[in-house]
């Protein structure tokens, strides 16, 4: 069994930046592939970023280039930086781990931008 709990959110300003950190309370070298998600009010819950074995990532094209994912195994973290954050980006964003056929999330953590 996994536990993610995200840390990090926040309110920022329009073109500020913030660091999301998910923290597992296990090892998270078993997890073939984590990432982060998030739903805004009224909207589907959506991919955000993904790294998956050694740190092949994939990003949704809203944010490519502006948010980065990374993942220290030794530390059991996986972090988004997210830089130049708009408006639209406000949204719950919640952490992602698989193993297996098993499905692991997080609590979320509130990210809103807004001046």
């Amino acid at each position: 069994q996994v536990q993610l709990v995200e840390s990090g959110g926040g309110l920022v300003q329009p073109g500020g930046s913030l660091r999301l950190s998910c923290a597992a309370s296990g090892s998270i070298v078993s997890l073939s592939a984590m990432g982060w998600y998030r739903q805004a009010p009224g909207k589907s819950r959506e991919l955000v970023a993904s790294i998956v074995g050694v740190g092949v990532t994939n990003y949704a094209d809203s944010v490519k280039g502006r948010f980065t994912i990374s993942r220290d195994n030794a530390k059991s973290q996986v972090y988004l930086q997210m830089n130049s954050l708009k408006p639209e980006d406000t949204a719950v964003y919640y952490c992602h781990g698989i193993r297996g056929s098993l499905v692991y999330w997080g609590q979320g953590t509130q990210v809103t931008v807004s001046s």
